[in-house]
């Protein structure tokens, strides 16, 4: 066999190569990575992308690479629709994690279910699953067992009467709804009740009426840095009844914006804040103490209740592909059939009935003090 033969043999044998190797597997995600909410969008992106990695490392799924395609929607619903539009027309995607924000996803929920692509969202409110879209899933745990974790710990400590504070966007509002909706069967009484402006940067006169009032405790609910503001202004105020936040703020940005004023402040979480805390016996505490380790060696930052909505997510999305294929009608399907799958939200069991996946143990109480985290118990 001559050298020429021999080169034509090689040149064929990479070009055959090339056309059996299997195509990647195309993984769209939508996050407000720059703009109000990044400090939400920005560790799931980062969250993403380093699950991505450690995929495609150990050998992807079954043997086929893991593409990621993110774009920032800066929490902007019409750039959100946009981009989802994007992925599934011109990039092909089997699925889309995200978006960051209640109002982005319920903005592109239309978009996804008409396209038949399944959506696993990494926003809290409670009507991105209920009632029960057929394409869309969520990591984030639904803002009516955050209500239920807050009013349990009042209803223990004999608190009745609340005054609740809440940002007037998709999010605050749909918090607003569940706290009044399940105030009376905790036997307490909301006895003020206003809200504030996403960019609002002054809540004196809100806090100033609460203060006023006969309430034994105050109820936040936003995502920074508005929640941030009121903790300081109550502070400012000398608001004495204690103030409890929601999930929205359950990372250490509220805690760098808020300074001095958020000690003592209560919220619910996701495990992942408290991990080293939790006794071994926990079925995410290997799980979550690995996601904190990750992030930490890849980012130089503790890995935290937002990125761990991301990471569930594109496991969750793994998880379905192997067990039955990357055609988005698979993904969905397999989805919907996962069981008592420890994440960092939480033990996720999804049902056709059920999309969300939790109940109201995904969430533990913590409180702030010296900075830093502790359980409440």
């Amino acid at each position: 066999m001559n050298v020429g033969t021999l080169a034509f043999l090689f040149i064929m044998t990479i070009f055959v190569n090339q056309a059996l190797a299997a195509p990647p597997i195309k993984i769209g995600a939508l996050f407000s990575v720059t703009g109000p909410a990044s400090f939400l969008g920005e560790p799931e992106r980062n969250t993403a992308q380093m699950v991505a990695d450690e995929i495609n490392r150990s050998g992807g799924i079954k043997g086929r690479q893991v593409q990621l395609i993110v774009y920032d929607t800066q929490g902007d619903s019409t750039k959100a629709v946009q981009a989802a539009t994007r992925l599934i027309r011109q990039d092909h995607v089997s699925a889309i994690i995200g978006p960051s924000i209640t109002g982005d996803t319920m903005a592109v929920i239309p978009i996804v279910e008409k396209a038949g692509v399944p959506l696993v969202s990494c926003a809290a409110g409670i009507k991105i699953t209920e009632p029960v879209k057929s394409w869309v899933f969520k990591t984030a745990q639904n803002d009516s067992l955050a209500v239920a974790k807050i009013y349990e710990y009042l209803a223990r400590h004999k608190i009745k009467r609340v005054a609740i504070l809440t940002v007037s966007d998709s999010f605050g509002s749909s918090g607003r709804e569940q706290l009044k909706l399940n105030a009376a069967k905790y036997g307490i009484q909301i006895i003020s009740d206003d809200t504030y402006g996403p960019k609002d940067t002054d809540m004196t006169p809100q806090l100033t009426k609460i203060r006023n009032s006969q309430a034994q405790a105050l109820i936040c609910w936003g995502t920074n840095p508005g929640p941030a503001i009121v903790a300081r202004n109550a502070k400012q105020l000398g608001v004495k009844i204690p103030l409890y936040m929601s999930h929205g703020v359950s990372s250490k940005k509220f805690i760098e914006l808020a300074g001095d004023a958020a000690e003592g402040i209560i919220l619910p979480s996701g495990r992942v804040l408290v991990a080293d805390l939790l006794p071994n016996s926990d079925r995410q505490k290997k799980t979550l103490l690995s996601f904190v380790k990750d992030y930490q060696n890849h980012f130089k930052k503790e890995g935290d209740h937002f990125g761990g909505h991301a990471w569930d997510a594109m496991m969750l999305v793994k998880t379905a592909i192997e067990r039955g294929g990357d055609k988005p009608s698979d993904i969905r399907a397999q989805l919907e059939k996962i069981r008592n799958f420890p994440g960092i939200g939480g033990v996720f069991t999804y049902t056709p009935k059920d999309h969300s996946g939790l109940n109201k143990d995904a969430f533990v109480l913590v409180e702030i003090k010296g900075k830093d985290w502790v359980l409440v118990h």
